[in-house]
């Protein structure tokens, strides 16, 4: 329940406060006064797109605050708790300021929070009606959300598990769908794929296997050159000819032993014969390296110089199809593999997909058939109480009906077409809302579902905006004693320019403008007694003095009375 509504800065309204509370609360006011603002002030608070064009002139900044009374307990003190907000002795607050540069701020709990948790909250405490609403229940859309709203937790736990089939089946039947339609395409792709496997498990690259043969094709085409080197730095450090000590190895030695014959006469010589013998070992080493590696240099270059450009030639051919690089080709086999056998696997795929589709479709048929059932029942049930409702609202020879249609395909909402039919008075075809209903019968429609709806889906907060509109007279005292019946289980606030509905209220609200044309701090007054006299006869003759106006707001208020009783 609201307990207080804060307004700043808000069309014509400078600072408003308005004390709600429980029962009826009704707004009354001169047109302009603002008492539209006040439904969209509660709009902001639940979650409603900010206009920064709403901003009162020559304000900056509009912000709107709402004290909820609620439950320390249950879904919406979860979800305040979820965004982090606080609710303290059972008071929520909510909180939304808007910019003129148009950027919004939300508060839940004291918390700053996404708009979009605003309007989950505002979904569980308050049902807004507007005249816009009354079109809105013009559509078939609207006229079903209606019923399942009556319909209750029966259809909402049906149709949970229908929805959770439906997008099961669905995912299913898309993906068969794309598999049917795209089965030679995929073919091809496998096709492809077998040839390109096939051509590159044919020449069977290693990783790295193309700088080694750019390695050995570089050596035998240079193999003579080198063989030449080689065998003459061989020449050089060992000729190989006995008594011929004029290559290096001989010529170590030489120097090795002359120093060695007179190395007794000084020490200091002992180091130099040392490293001599080193340097022979050394050359000798590098000789006989030599000599192998003359011996590796295979003498039919030629012949192997062509096997190596062969197979050269076949990796640059799959690099050129599959690459850049040869481990890009040998990666792609990996994955072409892999792919190839997802593809292989299609028809298997299609005949598995193609049951699951048959026995989901079986079921999402069944569960809507459920909803079709359940629907059908609650329609009988709800257009006989809107009926009974319809007659206390002064159409007592009106008749709501409520057909169900079957769709042809199925919906995430089953495959019911819901329709309200309007008989508005014995004798009369009955004809759909959309068409058949005027704007004072829609606005008692309305209403007649809502009081029928609030005992199986209750509201904490019912918010109506000229809800009586094109309603006159004892149609409209009706409306009256409707709202204040609804009064007794759930808050309701009524903005209204009629004294019939207004006569029914517990709690009557005017708001004034001041001698500038704005609204104050001071311009929302509470009404009692001869105040509330004074602007009853305001509104059923303009003349808040005139004695006959003041007699017949007493009598009218007397009248509210002994029907709310």
């Amino acid at each position: 329940m609201i307990e207080e509504i804060s307004i700043r800065n808000l069309g014509v309204i400078g600072e408003a406060r308005l004390p709600l509370g429980a029962g009826l609360t009704v707004l009354t006011g001169e047109t302009g006064a603002g008492k539209t603002m006040v439904v969209t002030a509660l709009g902001l608070l639940l979650g409603d797109r900010a206009d920064a064009q709403a901003i009162r002139s020559g304000a900056g900044l509009a912000v709107v605050e709402g004290h909820w009374t609620i439950a320390d307990t249950g879904m919406v003190a979860e979800r305040v708790r979820d965004a982090g907000g606080e609710i303290e002795d059972g008071e929520l607050i909510l909180a939304r300021s808007v910019s003129e540069e148009g950027r919004s701020r939300a508060f839940v709990g004291g918390r700053s929070t996404p708009v979009s948790v605003l309007t989950e909250i505002g979904q569980q405490l308050v049902v807004v009606h507007g005249q816009s609403d009354q079109l809105r229940l013009r559509s078939s859309t609207a006229q079903r959300e209606t019923l399942d709203r009556f319909a209750g937790s029966e259809l909402t736990s049906i149709l949970r598990d229908y929805q959770s089939v439906f997008a099961r089946w669905q995912a299913a039947q898309v993906e068969l769908d794309e598999l049917v339609s795209e089965r030679d395409r995929r073919a091809r792709e496998a096709d492809g794929l077998r040839v390109a496997m096939a051509e590159i498990e044919a020449v069977a690259p290693r990783a790295g296997e193309d700088g080694e043969l750019a390695e050995r094709a570089e050596r035998l085409a240079n193999s003579e050159d080198l063989r030449l080197a080689a065998a003459e730095a061989h020449e050089h450090l060992s000729s190989g000819e006995i008594g011929q000590p004029h290559d290096v190895l001989g010529l170590l030695d030489s120097a090795r032993r002359q120093l060695d014959r007179v190395s007794i006469h000084d020490s200091t010589l002992q180091p130099i014969v040392d490293a001599l013998q080193e340097a022979t070992y050394l050359a000798g080493d590098i000789s006989g390296q030599l000599a192998a590696y003359l011996g590796d240099l295979d003498s039919d270059s030629g012949r192997e110089l062509e096997a190596v450009q062969e197979r050269r030639a076949e990796l640059l051919t799959l690099t050129r199809k599959y690459g850049p690089g040869l481990e890009d080709v040998i990666r792609y086999l990996h994955t072409g593999s892999v792919r190839l056998l997802e593809l292989d696997s299609d028809s298997d795929r299609i005949d598995t997909l193609a049951e699951q589709v048959e026995a989901q479709h079986s079921e999402v048929l069944a569960l809507a058939a459920r909803l079709t059932e359940v629907r059908s029942a609650s329609a009988v049930a709800l257009a006989e109480r809107v009926t009974t409702e319809l007659a206390a609202l002064a159409m007592a020879n009106a008749r709501l009906t409520i057909e169900l249609d079957e769709l042809d395909e199925l919906t995430a909402l089953g495959r019911d077409q819901v329709a309200f039919l309007l008989q508005p008075h014995s004798g009369a075809e009955p004809r759909p809302l959309a068409r058949g209903a005027s704007g004072g019968e829609l606005s008692r429609v309305m209403l007649a579902i809502e009081v029928v709806i609030a005992g199986t889906d209750p509201v904490g907060t019912f918010v109506f905006d000229e809800v009586d509109a094109g309603v006159g007279g004892a149609a409209a005292i009706e409306v009256g004693r409707r709202l204040a019946s609804l009064a007794l289980t759930s808050q309701v606030i009524v903005v209204t320019h009629l004294a019939q509905v207004a006569a029914f209220a517990t709690n009557h609200l005017r708001v004034v403008k001041d001698s500038t044309g704005a609204v104050t701090a001071s311009s929302v007054e509470r009404l009692d007694g001869e105040e509330r006299t004074a602007e009853m006869a305001r509104l059923l003759s303009g003349l808040p003095d005139s004695g006959s106006g003041l007699a017949h707001a007493r009598e009218l208020i007397e009248t509210a009375r002994a029907l709310s009783a």
